[in-house]
Order: structure tokens, then C-alpha cells, then sequence
């Protein structure tokens, strides 16, 4: 039996810089308050209402998280591409009889839609859930390794118990992911492919 994975999704496995960015720009005339939308894009990964509340009072970010997630499927979708290695990557996990869950901020219907459009083959997601909150749900599947390239990733990892391995692919540098104590940091998805074949201390 292989090793179990964890992967965020946003910068991880999906680009969505483009997407997001497109779907803030078309809320921005239905907004009494407004989104630096280049600002809130450098800070994917957070779930949709912790970034709305960085901007909006609080009475307004329930019509703001609806008219996001009506716009997301029809401009979010067809900007979203994959991340270089992502398809084989998780083929790597596929081939040495691993299983696959994405944990992401991103809310769960979202992230299906994606890894769908994607054609990314996953067993299980669960949305919502950033930084040490995804701890859970990586330790209830069981997943011996968390990829994400998020520094709040690699506490996530910790609190699920698992091996954190960051990839350089989203805003935040080797070196900074390398300090908050990644176990492996990688460039990109294309080397963790090299990794995860040539490890040799993972728990299965």
C-alpha cells in the first residue's frame, strides 16, 4: 500500500490567480465598499469570508460570499489552470497505490468544480479549512504527507500529523517556507513527482 497524500489546491494544484482576479473585478460594481482585488489575489488560500472580511463590514459579507460563488462556476472555471507536474503528481501517488484528498480553503462545491474542470483524479476534498484547521481532515484520511505551498500549510501538516512538503508556487519564497520548518521544499510539483519516487522514510 502506498503512502496517502494531502494537497492544497489554489497555487498548489490549480492556478487561480487569473480566475479570482476576475471574479473580484466583476463584484467590484455591485460593492458599496471596495476590493483591492491585487491585494486580496496575493493572498489566496485564506477562505472566501476571512478575505471578505479584510474589506467589507460584517452585515455585508453574506450577499458578497453569494454573488462570489454564483459568478465563481461561469468566469472562475475557465481561467483556472493546472499547475505544472499536478497531473503527475498525483499519477505518482496513483502508481505506488496511494490515496488522494485536497484540503483547501476554498469551500468544497468550488473545489470539486475545479479539480473536475481540471481533470485532477482525487478520492476525497474538504473545503474550508486553512492553516492548522485542515489538521483534521488530513489526519482522519490518513494522509502520511501534506503538500501545499502556503506557509499556514505547513501547520497544517503539522497539526495532521503528516510530512509537509511545500512547493515554491504560490507567494511565498523557499526560504521562507524552508523557516517555518517545511520538512522538503520543492520548486514546483514536477519535483515532487522526483521525491515522492525516491523516498525512503514515509509511513505508508
Amino acid at each position: 500500500m502506498g503512502t496517502s497524500v494531502g494537497f492544497d489546491l489554489d497555487l498548489t494544484l490549480a492556478d487561480t490567480r487569473a480566475a479570482i482576479a476576475a471574479v473580484y473585478e466583476a463584484m467590484l460594481p455591485s460593492l458599496d465598499t471596495p476590493i483591492d482585488v491585487a491585494v486580496a489575489v496575493s493572498r489566496i488560500g485564506w477562505p472566501l469570508e476571512n478575505e471578505l472580511a479584510q474589506w467589507l463590514p460584517a452585515d455585508e459579507i453574506p450577499a458578497a460570499v453569494t454573488l462570489y460563488r454564483s459568478l465563481y462556476p461561469v468566469i472562475a472555471l475557465p481561467a483556472t489552470v493546472v499547475m505544472p507536474g499536478a497531473h503527475e503528481a498525483l499519477a505518482a501517488v496513483r502508481a505506488a497505490g496511494g490515496r488522494i484528498i485536497v484540503v483547501t480553503g476554498k469551500n468544497a462545491r468550488d473545489a470539486r468544480r475545479t479539480v473536475d474542470a481540471l481533470g485532477l483524479d482525487v478520492d476525497e476534498i474538504a473545503g474550508s479549512v486553512f492553516g492548522a484547521d485542515k489538521g483534521a481532515a488530513i489526519a482522519a484520511f490518513g494522509a502520511a504527507v501534506y503538500v501545499g505551498d502556503h506557509v499556514a500549510d505547513i501547520e497544517a501538516a503539522r497539526a495532521g500529523g503528516a510530512l509537509s512538503v511545500a512547493v515554491a508556487t504560490g507567494g511565498c519564497t523557499p526560504a521562507q517556507l524552508a523557516e517555518q520548518g517545511a520538512d522538503v521544499v520543492v520548486s514546483d510539483l514536477t519535483e515532487f513527482v522526483s521525491w515522492y519516487a525516491s523516498r525512503t522514510s514515509i509511513p505508508a
